[in-house]
């Protein structure tokens, strides 16, 4: 038997799992580490956590399995997406990085727009200038860290940092590199116009290959402090959505997923270029050579109920761990008996500003409608709803594309919760499916993996063989009836609060 490792680098942890060829889940570890947010609506991360996650979890696994680690033969590698890290000559991190929910950037997106032109940029790259993307954190690090940025001699993506210690290259792919405003999203390569607009030098970005290519095998270094082998071959991987919809199936036209992970995705497949001229939703390029997918994004999604968690549920917390349960099914038995709409209170989810459909990152949460009848399960309630609502208005633009969605699979976290599963079934008011093997993006690099090992002769070969659904829900049609009244309400308090949210970061 062959074996594989997806690791995925995400915002809230590194999670890695050992996977058979079959697609059969063998091992799992994951190591959690915090944001750092030096300044309201900031948020950054020290590469070197990810890097030891990485090492803590593969440690683990080869500890706690007794499986021959020649016959680990090919390591998968997701990450969050848009996120800047920067090294100097020798290898070493310059500074911190600055992740995709980050919002410092917003004069430096002004910049971009206009040196490059909106409609220009747009042409080029698919999409405007963003400030979670990485081209304005560039800008803000030359603008405001001079000496930094004299000394970076290379700028990575988070997985691609990882790749880099792995194997000693550096290397970039489309599906990451098409979420920096710096690709050329048509011809699949560095925009040098973009590039000589912004003064940016292209030798500073790496060398970009497909997915599922080779990067390298493993150094000596690395493959003996991990007890690995170093004939262990490390593949391009994909941004941490792409490879979602590797790992839930989404290869072919008519198939979308939701995933409901720190941030809130809805990702359709298309093999057409198809960009949203008023920028709600994102192009951006996919894991299999030359497709492209349309997603939306939301920014606070599973991070709003860890952030409510994590600072309102210290109970059931305690509980969780007396009980030996996750504190999420906890929370879980404290909503179920919250009715729809959660007594008159909707939640807004841009606790880090908002991407899909509004692009403000001055928008800020909001609990509306808040009474002194309502307890922290009714905020609970309305945190999760506030954030499918959100997914759903996503999901009617991409759909106003002209974009066909025969089937909708839902991952991440959310998809964990059978209420949270439901609830969005019925908002959207389709079945969804998930898929037996939970662990979409990690599954999905693996798959990668396989291919590049010569496993599988293709992605679609390979989905066949290592992707199970495992569970339908129906919409219930009432529900949905009774969840559009409290939609049409959450979709016309956003425009009512926009300029108030202006001027509260005056």
């Amino acid at each position: 038997m062959k074996y594989l490792l997806g690791i995925d680098i995400g915002t809230s942890g590194t999670k890695t799992i050992l996977f058979d060829e079959k697609g059969n889940k063998i091992c799992s570890h994951t190591v959690e580490y915090d944001l750092i947010q030096p300044k309201n609506g900031w948020a950054e991360q020290d590469p070197e956590q990810w890097w030891e996650a990485v090492k803590e979890t593969i440690k683990y696994i080869v500890k706690n399995t007794n499986i021959n680690v020649e016959d680990i033969k090919g390591i998968g590698l997701s990450g969050q997406m848009h996120g800047l890290v920067m090294l100097d000559k020798d290898g070493n991190v310059l500074r911190n990085a600055i992740l995709w929910c980050d919002g410092r950037t917003s004069e430096e997106c002004l910049e971009i727009t206009e040196k490059v032109g909106k409609e220009r940029l747009i042409e080029i790259c698919a999409n405007p200038a963003l400030t979670g993307f990485t081209a304005g954190k560039i800008l803000w690090v030359r603008k405001n860290e001079p000496d930094i940025y004299k000394q970076c001699y290379k700028i990575l993506s988070p997985k691609d940092y990882i790749r880099y210690k792995l194997t000693n290259t550096f290397g970039a792919e489309p599906s990451d590199a098409s979420g920096t405003n710096l690709f050329d999203i048509k011809n699949m390569c560095w925009s040098k116009e973009i590039l000589d607009k912004l003064n940016i030098d292209i030798n500073l970005l790496p060398e970009i290959k497909q997915s599922i290519d080779i990067a390298g095998t493993l150094t000596k270094n690395v493959s003996l402090e991990l007890g690995l082998s170093q004939n262990t071959v490390v593949c391009m991987g994909a941004g941490d959505n792409a490879a979602a919809a590797i790992g839930t199936g989404v290869v072919e036209k008519g198939k979308a997923f939701t995933t409901i992970g720190t941030s809130g995705v809805v990702f359709a497949y298309t093999d057409k270029l198809v960009i949203d001229k008023q920028c709600r939703v994102h192009t951006f390029c996919h894991a299999i050579p030359n497709t492209w997918a349309v997603m939306s994004c939301t920014l606070s999604a599973g991070m709003s109920l860890k952030w409510f968690r994590d600072n309102f549920c210290s109970q059931e917390k305690e509980i969780a761990k007396y009980l030996n349960k996750d504190s999420y099914e906890i929370i879980n038995e404290g909503i179920k008996n919250i009715p729809i709409g959660a007594d008159n209170l909707i939640y807004l989810p841009y606790l880090m500003g908002e991407r899909s459909p509004i692009l403000d990152e001055n928008a800020r949460g909001v609990f509306f409608g808040l009474s002194t009848i309502h307890n922290k399960y009714h905020m609970l309630r309305a945190i999760i709803e506030g954030v499918s609502y959100s997914q759903k208005q996503c999901l009617e633009l991409i759909k106003d594309m002209g974009i066909s969605l025969d089937n909708m699979y839902i991952c991440g976290g959310g998809a964990k919760s059978k209420i949270w599963h439901q609830m969005i079934s019925d908002i959207y008011n389709i079945n969804t499916i998930s898929i037996k093997n939970e662990e979409g993006p990690a599954l999905g690099v693996a798959i990668l993996a396989s291919v590049a090992c010569g496993i599988y002769s293709d992605i679609k070969e390979a989905c066949k063989h290592l992707i199970k659904s495992k569970d339908e829900v129906i919409p219930i049609i009432e529900n949905h009836n009774n969840y559009m009244k409290f939609y049409n309400i959450y979709i016309n308090l956003y425009p009512s609060l926009k300029d108030c949210f202006k001027q509260l970061t005056l």
